[in-house]
């Protein structure tokens, strides 16, 4: 029981269902967005807090190594935060982005729809970079090109996300067996 009755709870996404519309400017120029062209087998959208957020430069320079190995299994890579254009800019200078596509602005409401949690500021970070007033927790989504989930996972806070390199097993595992996306019932238990 939630004990804030104005609270707002994040929406839970479904495998095998349609994940909502992701449309963002990129710094490399244009846009994107969800379904258009999309990776042969999955995006690959990775949220992140911001540039504020040490834990996502380390996080994204994993990502960043296995960027051709991810293409290899035609995977396209998306990393996504609500900064704005001159914060996402540096944190792809930071991580060597060449491999991942760095999109910005993320609208809040967009965010909880993906259901991403949402952070306020507590001020400086460790690394003296101011935090957004308010800002989405980190989010990782594997998406068919037919705009269905596959894979998801959220966190609360920065720490404890799945490792790239074991979600590049599972992309070929599931490739390789034909695995389809599974924690789809959503009847009664």
């Amino acid at each position: 029981m939630n004990s804030n009755p104005g609270a707002i709870t994040p929406a839970v996404l479904m495998p095998r269902q349609h994940v909502p519309a992701l449309d963002v400017p990129l710094v490399s120029g244009g846009r994107y967005t969800l379904g258009q062209n999309p990776g042969e087998n999955f995006d690959l959208i990775v949220f992140y807090r911001g540039l504020h957020c040490p834990v996502c430069a380390k996080y994204l320079l994993e990502l960043e190594r296995l960027t051709e190995k991810f293409a290899e299994r035609g995977v396209r890579i998306v990393a996504v935060s609500s900064d704005g254009e001159e914060r996402a800019h540096k944190m792809a200078e930071k991580v060597g982005g060449k491999g991942i596509e760095f999109g910005y602005g993320l609208g809040l409401e967009t965010a909880r729809q993906w259901g991403l949690f949402i952070s306020a500021s507590r001020g400086t970070t460790s690394i003296g970079l101011e935090e957004p007033d308010l800002f989405s927790e980190p989010g990782v989504f594997l998406v068919r090109p037919d705009g269905t989930l596959f894979y998801g996972s959220v966190q609360t806070m920065p720490f404890a996300r799945p490792p790239f390199g074991d979600l590049l097993g599972a992309v070929g595992f599931a490739l390789d067996k034909n695995y389809p996306a599974r924690g789809e019932y959503g009847g009664a238990v």
